[in-house]
């Protein structure tokens, strides 16, 4: 059987995995090019036995890279999530882990002018219509991997890289909060009417408290994974989020073509807790406040890097859940917030104000590593 063959770069970025893919090398034609993609990863199968798919949300993400459209950015990249029950690739939103891994690519495959010992890369999320800015330490030409800077969930060390996200602000709705209130309401079939706040940055995250969800805020994945009552709450309330900025028509639409974005979130006061997967103590003083954040129907092992960004914002808003959940103990005065995760904890300098405008986002920077794991060549049935 003939094959074809794409170039592909396997990365890991911050806690996630993805498929980095130059756009030249994609078929132009759309549904060709999505064929291509799906196979490439061995979807739709929830093994990905046949591709190079991680059988899991968090390494089943795609990231194409071309060259700017924009003036002022260096790259495009186009973030994807590639589903493994379904043949589907959502495009609705950015993901911040795999973003990490742009900048060290971008300066690997040659796409940027390289300066060391630091190159700043801009990169345009065709996601978002947002500019994203990294800075990618550099030696002889190549992004260097190596370092001390430790993260969440992923093992050992590596080379920080800053990603400054602060142009991301209503990413989705043009709006950081989309609805103009800190905290709404609605009403969920199985518990009656609860209160959320809506943010809007990097990609749009609906916020409950774990109370009035039943739980206390430092449940593991597997704990809420096997909760199937607890699982249908978050996507009913993540669905309801979707029809209310305008991704998803009703909740069946929400699930079947909006299945990635926005993303749901409970959030509680900081609180000791062991960490999933390490069993490292999580003291009550290591985090600002704590959250669990729920993607592809089912918990983040970590945190989103996006959900970083717009929980980091949501934490500087006053009057919203995440806002309250902080200062239920006089946390979260310095510019860099502690939120804590599964699997431990992770920061982000952000800094917000209140204009006649409303809310505006003045910084949001996370750091990450990122590491290629492999380049080369994926072979898929030709035509396919």
């Amino acid at each position: 059987m003939k094959q074809d063959k794409t170039r592909v770069v396997i990365m890991r970025a911050g806690t996630s995995k993805g498929i980095f893919i130059n756009e030249e090398v994609l078929p132009k034609d759309d549904a060709e090019r999505t064929s291509r993609i799906l196979r490439i990863f061995g979807s739709p199968d929830i093994r990905q036995i046949d591709g190079l798919g991680g059988a899991e949300p968090l390494t089943s993400k795609m990231a194409i890279i071309g060259k700017s459209t924009r003036e002022d950015a260096d790259v495009n990249y186009t973030f994807g999530q590639v589903s493994y029950v379904a043949p589907t690739i959502d495009y609705s939103g950015n993901c911040g882990n795999i973003s990490a891994g742009v900048g060290p690519y971008a300066v690997d495959e040659g796409l940027v002018e390289v300066t060391e010992p630091y190159t700043t890369v801009r990169v345009h999320n065709t996601n978002t219509g947002k500019i994203l800015v990294e800075t990618v330490k550099v030696e002889d030409g190549i992004a260097v991997v190596d370092g001390d800077y430790a993260i969440a969930g992923v093992p050992g060390t590596g080379q920080k890289i800053e990603i400054d996200f602060s142009d991301t602000a209503g990413s989705k709705t043009g709006k950081l909060l989309p609805t103009g209130n800190p905290v709404d309401k609605m009403t969920i079939s199985e518990i009656g009417e609860i209160e959320f706040s809506l943010v809007d940055a990097a990609n749009p995250v609906i916020f409950v408290r774990a109370k009035d969800l039943g739980l206390t805020g430092i449940e593991t994945p597997s704990q809420i994974d096997k909760d199937e009552r607890i699982l249908g709450i978050l996507e009913e309330i993540r669905g309801n989020a979707a029809i209310i900025i305008g991704a998803a028509k009703d909740l069946d639409d929400a699930l079947k073509n909006a299945p990635a974005f926005p993303m749901v979130a409970f959030v509680s006061e900081s609180q000791d807790y062991t960490a999933f997967g390490s069993n490292k103590k999580i003291g009550e003083d290591a985090t600002d406040f704590v959250s669990r954040l729920m993607f592809m129907q089912v918990i983040h092992k970590t945190y989103a890097g996006t959900g970083t960004i717009c929980t980091g914002a949501a934490a500087r808003i006053e009057g919203t859940l995440v806002n309250e959940a902080m200062k239920a103990k006089n946390k979260g005065q310095e510019s860099i917030l502690k939120i804590g995760h599964p699997s431990g904890t992770i920061t982000i300098d952000v800094e917000a104000h209140k204009d006649d405008n409303g809310w505006i986002l003045d910084k949001a920077a996370i750091n990450r590593t990122a590491r290629r794991i492999m380049d080369g060549f994926c072979y898929t049935p030709a035509g396919e």
